[in-house]
């Protein structure tokens, strides 16, 4: 069983338009709180990652921020963290916050979370961690992120074993326990096509 001391949790810096996720967000902080998980995050005060942190706090847990000085100098850092740890630039929060996480969660966000998201899922099917990727799934905000992966497989890109890299769930306090529980299982990366034997193409 995965021990979960500090989850890195990824998330929009917008509220998005209905309260689900907000709500979703409080919850989330609060679950990590009463578990006694120390949150990672982009250490930002707005949106999603604003509130995440300030349930934490509020409901007595630990929070570390990682965040860029370009950002911190557009007073979106928050002020009140545990810990803020400032990096060169976002790259190198990315890092800091894989380094100080025994597992990562992507909630509701936009581009920057979808790439912190495919990031560590990346990493893992490559065997540079081994640490559990979850996806809190709130009003099926991940549907069409989990539909193309769906796909990915479909069509010979990944194989679909990569599915089950990632634990799913709307409720925060299942969602952890599935990571606790989560064990990797390899698959072949490269696999040669039946269609490559009846075609004159050069491969490995």
């Amino acid at each position: 069983m995965k021990t979960l001391n500090n989850i890195a949790v990824y998330c929009g810096s917008n509220f998005g338009n209905t309260p689900d996720y907000y709500h979703a967000a409080k919850l989330m902080g609060q679950t990590l709180a009463t578990q006694h998980i120390r949150l990672i995050y982009g250490g930002g005060n707005v949106g999603l990652m604003g509130t995440i942190a300030d349930s934490v706090l509020a409901h007595g847990g630990e929070v570390t921020g990682v965040i860029p000085t370009f950002l911190k100098q557009k007073e979106v850092a928050h002020t009140a963290l545990n810990e803020l740890i400032e990096t060169a630039d976002m790259a190198t929060r990315k890092y800091k916050m894989i380094e100080l996480a025994d597992g990562f969660i992507a909630m509701a966000g936009g581009i920057g979370t979808l790439e912190e998201l495919y990031e560590v899922l990346s990493l893992l099917q490559l065997r540079q961690h081994d640490k559990p990727v979850g996806i809190l799934n709130t009003h099926g905000f991940f549907d069409p992120f989990l539909a193309s992966l769906q796909k990915y497989a479909d069509e010979g890109f990944m194989p679909q074993a990569n599915l089950d890299l990632i634990c799913v769930s709307d409720d925060p306090a299942d969602l952890l326990e599935r990571m606790r529980h989560f064990e990797f299982v390899d698959a072949q990366k490269w696999v040669r096509p039946a269609w490559l034997d009846q075609q004159d193409i050069p491969t490995w």
